[in-house]
């Protein structure tokens, strides 16, 4: 029997009921799958309010050593203070383990409430980068030293402030991109998009306003796709043949490049992108881009094909294999305990975790179900509240609904 030691953290609030609820599914499904002849050892991780109140620390040493040694982990959401307390612990574990991708993958399955009129084809998979911009958190607040101190650097610059009447008053915040995060991100979705047989990657950035950050992402990124010129076809690559040699020519060499199968690698403004992903999302196959532009593009994707209660993600470090999979929303303390969260979104994240770790036949069998059950109208209350005749159920009956198509599969 082949055994998978896989740590988890239940996380606060909904968490340790959505996680229970995976952790079924997750098993009944590689029971299926595999005879049972493999399953999960689970291991309990502390992390969140529960660890603090038994530890005293949010983030307990032994639960980093422990996802570290294991590689491999899945966790529930952990509350955020807004405005003050605690830095984000999802953060402070991104950043720890060096979980610079954060992959989310938005697909419509048949029967989710979309706001779009043709939601059938949505299927974008966003590759944000996860260690700096907002994430590196240098943020000085009015009135304390360290803001003084920064004013007070940037006096000699005061040109920088000229449009900012009183800059003293004003919050500071600096989003650093650097060029070897941005291009290892690049390369992770790259790699990615060629390795599933996509066909469009593309960058999105607010280049055309900050030149030196998010535009210096993009010209990072088509760098670093100078690697893949036997796979990859970019943009640049098409506007320097057009200059060069013609239009014609340029044209000419782009249908080639697709007729040999190459990911085309394209790039779009920020509020562009938005746009366009609201009027034309199946035109979208792959996007990588900055920290701030992934997590508002993630979101607004997922809300065209289900919202985030239906959204996977991954913190995923490609390197060394190192990835931390998680629901892709809060801990909603308001229906804690009360048997109405949603657990898709970190059902469908284990099931991107089973494919990580090559059981992707379990892994299949699990989205297969959930697919079933929604499309069969029989879905938890924020989705009931959004699809006609729908049957609510709660989440331990969604979960066991669930579980009842994936054991059909031994029929």
């Amino acid at each position: 029997m082949k055994t998978k030691k896989i740590p988890y953290i239940p996380g606060d609030g909904i968490g340790p009921e959505i996680m229970n609820a995976a952790r079924q599914v997750v098993d009944t499904a590689i029971a299926t799958a595999y005879n049972g002849e493999v399953y999960v050892d689970w291991i309990k991780a502390k992390a969140g309010e529960p660890a603090f109140q038994e530890t005293g620390d949010y983030l307990p040493d032994a639960t980093m050593a422990l996802i570290k040694a294991h590689k491999i982990a899945i966790k529930g959401p952990l509350t955020t203070p807004v405005g003050g307390g605690y830095r984000s612990l999802n953060v402070a574990l991104r950043q720890a383990l060096d979980l610079y991708v954060c992959q989310r993958p938005v697909k419509w399955f048949h029967g989710l409430p979309s706001p779009h009129r043709t939601p059938d084809g949505i299927d974008v998979v966003i590759f944000r980068e996860n260690i700096e911009d907002l994430y590196a958190g240098i943020e000085y607040q009015t009135g304390t030293p360290k803001h003084l101190r920064f004013m007070q650097a940037f006096q000699a610059m005061k040109d920088d402030f000229k449009h900012i009447p009183s800059p003293a008053e004003c919050g500071i915040g600096i989003k650093p991109i650097s060029k070897s995060n941005s291009q290892r991100l690049v390369r992770a979705a790259i790699q990615w998009a060629i390795d599933n047989n996509r066909r469009r990657l593309t960058l999105v950035h607010k280049g055309n306003i900050m030149k030196y950050t998010e535009g210096a992402f993009m010209q990072w990124g088509y760098e670093e796709a100078l690697q893949f010129s036997a796979q990859v076809y970019t943009h640049k690559t098409y506007q320097k043949t057009a200059i060069e040699q013609g239009q014609v020519k340029a044209d000419e060499e782009k249908a080639q490049a697709m007729l040999d199968d190459k990911l085309w690698m394209d790039d779009v403004i920020a509020d562009v992108a938005f746009e366009q992903l609201i009027t034309k999302p199946q035109q979208f196959d792959v996007i990588a881009t900055t920290n701030l532009n992934g997590d508002y593009l993630s979101d607004a994707a997922a809300a065209l094909a289900g919202g985030v209660g239906i959204s996977p993600g991954a913190n995923i470090n490609p390197t060394n294999g190192t990835a931390l999979f998680e629901a892709n929303h809060g801990s909603a303390q308001q229906i804690a305990g009360r048997n109405m969260a949603n657990p898709s979104s970190l059902i469908l994240s284990a099931a991107m975790m089973l494919t990580t770790i090559g059981w992707k036949e379990a892994a299949d069998i699990i989205r297969n179900a959930l697919t079933t059950t929604i499309k069969n109208k029989q879905v938890t209350f924020d989705l009931a509240a959004q699809i006609p005749d729908a049957n609510r159920l709660g989440t331990k009956e969604f979960t066991a609904q669930i579980i009842a198509y994936i054991k059909m599969e031994e029929k």
